[in-house]
Formats: C-alpha cells, structure tokens, sequence
C-alpha cells in the first residue's frame, strides 16, 4: 500500500499516505531482500558450499527439480541431447554476450532478487486493479503464440522483443515440458501471500478491509440472490443483508473469455433464461432432436510410446 496505518489518541486506525519511493530506496529494499533469502537458505541447508554440493540438501534430496530450476533460471537445456546448451533463439541482430540489464524506474535487481515498485493504483480504480490481477494470473504460455514447426519443434512467438533482439524461441517438445515442469508449484504452497495489516491473522485487519463486498456486482434476473436482498433490505434496511459476492456465470464468460454468451448469434439480441432441465434422459432426447452429440467425446489413456529416435507421449 502507499502509505501506513497508525493509531491515533482516540484509537482509531489512520491511514497516513507517504509519497513513491525512490530508485535509491528500492535498490536498498532489493539488497536486505537478498541478504535474507541468503542466510535463509543457508540456515535451511539448500545453499551449496563452495563447488561442492554436500551442503546442498534440495539438490541431494530432488536432484531431476534442482537441475531443471537452475537450467530455468540460466536460460538453458536440463536434459536431452542439447543439455547444457542455451535455448535457441529467433531474431534480427543477435546479440547472445549482452548480459546488461536497464533497470527502469524504481526498479532494481540484486543477485537475481528483481524488485518492481513502479506500479501505482488508484483507490477507486477498479479497472487498474483488474488488469493488475489478471496479469498477475496470466499463464506461463500463450497458446495462440505457440506454433508447431516442419520438423516438429515448437516455436513461441515473444509478446515484446528482448534487449538482445530475440522475437522467437524455439523449444524440443521434451525441452517445453521441462521449462513448464520447473514453473508447478510445490504442493499447498502459496503463490500469493500478505503480510501486515493484510496478513490473515493481523488485530487491524477487520478495520482495514471493506465488510461489505464492492457495489459493482452483477447478477442475471433470474438469481435468487436478488430476491434475497429485496427481502432482507425490507426487513432490517440498515444490514448489508445477504448479498452476492460473485459474478454471474455469464458474465464470468464476457469478463475472462470475451464471449457474450447470452447475445443471439442470428439476431444480436439479449437471450434469458427459460428454465433448467436437470434430468439427464431429458437432456439427452433434446439435444438428439437438435441434431447436438448428447454422450461426451471418449477420454484416451494416458500411454507410453517406444519408438526408434524417441519418447512419444500422447
């Protein structure tokens, strides 16, 4: 958050704005950040002494994840007759020695610790903090930038252009697997975590975050939620009532997929809902007089391949 939380004489909570740090100020951050994660890992044993790797109780203990995670990190093969090698590259002007990063502003890298503090949302601006969530939740590959080569290698179109002109890369079947095997999370590990005021546990939470959910919800007219609060603002028009925190399926469909799904494909107009069939036999005999598939495409095994030259996994 841009600024504090302190409590004044009458204990109440104040929030006290403070203005955007400076370049120096994040710089400092990155390095006690560094610093930290250093003696955390050396405390915690996963930290190799030396060029030795006795000390190195991750690597011992998952030798395969530790290969593919430093491979990961340094741009390069794990496995497969290209390990060690870096990942190929597609661009204009190559230039494969730069190893210079521009930091922007209030941007900073320390022993590859990368700080971004340069992102500022205004408190009311809910389309700010929409585009921020989803690209914080973007997956690791868009598949429309995915194409299969000739030889059947997988190209990946960039979305910008790096510094060193690469626009493409170019990836084995096996050697994409292993980069996206290096992104799963290890298991109930949290990806997004609070601390502070906003910390699951922290006295001043329930006075910092909103009770009530945000009014800019939205549900279709058929929702019993609707009824719910017409009643509940009738009886006790003081409560909040019990009011729906969600979005409606369809415009989960717009907001995520950009699909109307309830705008008519002949006509362009707005579809509502009838009613909900919920027998299966009736469903099936609707959708065979429409001509539809009522029975769901079968599900192929899992199998393992041996072939003269490779690994086919299908």
């Amino acid at each position: 958050m841009d600024g504090v939380y302190a409590e004044d004489d009458k204990g109440r909570i104040i929030f006290h704005p403070v203005p955007p740090p400076s370049d120096k100020e994040v710089a400092r951050v990155a390095e006690r950040i560094a610093r930290r994660i250093e003696k955390l890992m050396i405390r915690r044993g996963l930290a190799p002494q030396g060029d030795s790797l006795e000390g190195d109780a991750f690597g011992n203990a998952q030798p395969l994840l530790a290969e593919l995670y430093g491979a990961s990190i340094s741009g390069r093969i794990a496995a497969g007759p290209r390990a060690g090698r870096q990942v190929a590259r597609v661009g204009n002007d190559l230039d494969l020695e730069e190893t210079e990063v521009v930091a922007g502003p209030r941007c900073a890298s320390v022993s590859g610790v990368n700080l971004h503090a340069n992102v500022c949302i205004p408190a009311h601006d809910r389309m700010g903090l929409e585009r921020l969530i989803r690209y914080a939740c973007r997956p690791p590959v868009a598949a429309e930038r995915l194409s299969v080569l000739p030889d059947g290698r997988l190209l990946y179109r960039l979305k910008r252009r790096w510094r060193d002109g690469t626009t493409h890369v170019i990836f084995e079947q096996l050697e994409l697997i292993e980069k996206l095997a290096a992104l799963v999370p290890a298991p109930r590990f949290n990806l997004v975590r609070y601390s502070g005021v906003l910390a699951p546990s922290a006295s001043w939470r329930r006075y910092v975050i909103p009770a009530e959910p945000a009014d800019d919800f939205i549900s279709h007219s058929g929702c019993t939620s609707n009824k719910c609060i017409a009643s509940a603002s009738e009886k006790s028009p003081n409560k909040a009532g019990c009011r729906p925190r969600n979005y409606s399926w369809s415009e989960l469909m717009r907001r995520v997929f950009s699909v109307d799904v309830l705008e008519c494909p002949d006509c362009g107009g707005r579809m509502r809902i009838l009613c909900a069939i919920n027998p299966p036999s009736a469903i099936r005999k609707i959708l065979d007089c429409l001509g539809l598939p009522s029975k769901p495409p079968p599900i192929s095994s899992a199998k393992l391949e041996q072939d003269s030259n490779e690994l086919l996994f299908f």
